[in-house]
């Protein structure tokens, strides 16, 4: 256990209790901001160090992941995080570098995800379907890359889709801290917990909540532009937004 293991695995568990207690709590007010700031800080400082142990850390046992992965989901992490919030600390309609940035690092895990799928693919001894997960992520990427194109293209994003999008980025980063937490290091759970289903529960409750976020967001967003108007739809989608501003 060295110090820099020890600051991965405290930020990871940090990251993933403030990201449950950012997604519980009532969006906008002063404790979800305080629980968003460390999710953020969290996930940025989690997924660094992720990728410096696979870079530079050999690992002392086998069974985890190569480190083309890990380092491959640790900038994709970061990714998540940071364009998330990046969305709501820019005004609406606006856009810039980052974005362009953002989008080019994404492309490139995509493409490296992929490249690694069809080498672990075209090897004779692999596990059958062990080379699934890099499809899965790599064509994960290519959605949000997408997502960033049609950002950039527009100039900007604004409303509830402006919501929407730091909604599922913040989401998706907790799923992956949640994942590899509670489903690949079960050896670290409660010795009741281990082969059971339990641990799935708290790993996919982030996808259970970006989608109830997502519902309601998107659904209030359509019945208010029709009742009262769009200016009015858009002040009411920013109560879900985390105001990173400093006052």
């Amino acid at each position: 256990m060295t110090p820099l293991l020890i600051a991965h695995i405290s930020a990871g568990s940090l990251g993933i209790f403030s990201g449950y207690a950012a997604v519980s709590v009532r969006k906008g007010e002063r404790l979800h901001r305080a629980f968003g700031t460390v999710f953020f800080l969290s996930m940025l400082t989690v997924s660094v160090l992720a990728v410096y142990l696979a870079l530079f850390v050999p690992p002392t046992h086998s069974g985890g992941g190569p480190p083309s992965a890990s380092v491959s989901v640790g900038i994709l992490t970061f990714y998540l995080a940071a364009t998330a919030w990046m969305t709501v600390k820019r005004k609406e309609g606006r856009g810039g570098l980052f974005e362009k940035g953002a989008l080019v690092a994404v492309l490139g895990v995509a493409v490296a995800l992929l490249i690694f799928g069809l080498r672990a693919a075209s090897i004779p001894a692999a596990r059958p379907g062990s080379y699934v997960p890099y499809f899965v992520f790599a064509s994960f990427a290519g959605f949000a890359s997408a997502m960033d194109l049609k950002v950039i293209l527009r100039g900007g994003i604004s409303g509830a889709q402006r919501i929407a999008r730091h909604l599922w980025r913040m989401c998706f980063a907790l799923f992956f801290a949640a994942a590899f937490f509670f489903l690949g290091q079960q050896g670290s759970l409660p010795r009741f917990m281990h082969g059971s289903p339990l641990p799935f529960i708290p790993a996919l409750a982030p996808l259970v909540l970006m989608f109830f976020w997502l519902f309601r967001v998107r659904f209030i967003s359509r019945v208010k532009n029709k009742t009262i108007g769009l200016s009015a739809s858009k002040q009411i989608a920013e109560e879900f937004v985390l105001d990173w501003r400093v006052p």
